[in-house]
């Protein structure tokens, strides 16, 4: 049977059934059929209290067509019917960052950034790590953090937004066990960095956020967890 062939429901196969209904049967006028949202109309007849069309006047209203098939009789509806059968919808992808947390993201990071960067230069040159200047950047890179955060409005967003806090919990843990480190001791050992697993998982944090900025799709990164 052709595809786009619809089944007649029982009601509407009692209303086709006309042609096969005795003669002998008392029958008379009892109106029009109308489809709605169509012009054309169908006169239906009552045959012991029920009504009938016809299948050539069903067919000639709603625009289809009649074949037939041995004992069968098939009737095809346009597609534009009401009862024909929806395509399936595909399954919709991920939603891509939004262009106001992107821009945000990306500003958080490259204050973060920064940050590392006075942190690094200071350890590496054996210059006091302490709090009058660390805190400034701590307090500017919280700021961009913020905005970021305000800025997630889909899921995406709101995911990397997560981890973008997470990283800067690492670092500011990071940056305040140097401080630390440097009211302890005048000085600290310029591979300090190096040795540091914190610093490794803020680097890969960094570098994971990164590229998911440049792709606008979030991935999940064990590193700034």
């Amino acid at each position: 049977m052709d595809g786009s062939a619809l089944r007649l429901p029982a009601t509407l196969a009692m209303l086709l059934a006309l042609s096969m209904v005795a003669g002998a049967q008392t029958s008379q006028q009892a109106g029009t059929l109308t489809i709605a949202g169509q012009p054309d109309q169908a006169a239906l007849v009552r045959i012991n209290g029920k009504s009938y069309v016809d299948i050539e006047s069903l067919a000639r209203i709603t625009h289809g067509s009649i074949r037939f098939q041995g004992s069968q009789t098939v009737l095809t509806l346009p597609l534009s019917a009401g009862t024909a059968v929806a395509a399936p919808v595909p399954p919709s992808r991920p939603t891509d960052f939004s262009a106001a947390y992107l821009s945000a993201e990306i500003e958080a990071l490259s204050q973060i950034r920064e940050w590392h960067a006075a942190l690094f230069n200071a350890i590496q040159n054996n210059y006091p790590v302490a709090g009058n200047w660390v805190d400034p950047l701590r307090r500017s890179a919280d700021a961009k953090l913020q905005l970021a955060v305000a800025a997630a409005t889909t899921g995406p967003d709101q995911k990397a937004a997560e981890l973008l806090k997470n990283e800067f919990t690492n670092m500011q843990q990071m940056s305040d066990q140097f401080v630390a480190m440097h009211v302890k001791a005048a000085n600290i050992a310029p591979d300090s960095l190096d040795k540091d697993p914190l610093n490794q998982k803020i680097l890969d944090c960094a570098h994971a956020l990164a590229s998911m900025a440049a792709t606008k799709q979030f991935q999940d990164e064990v590193s700034c967890r």
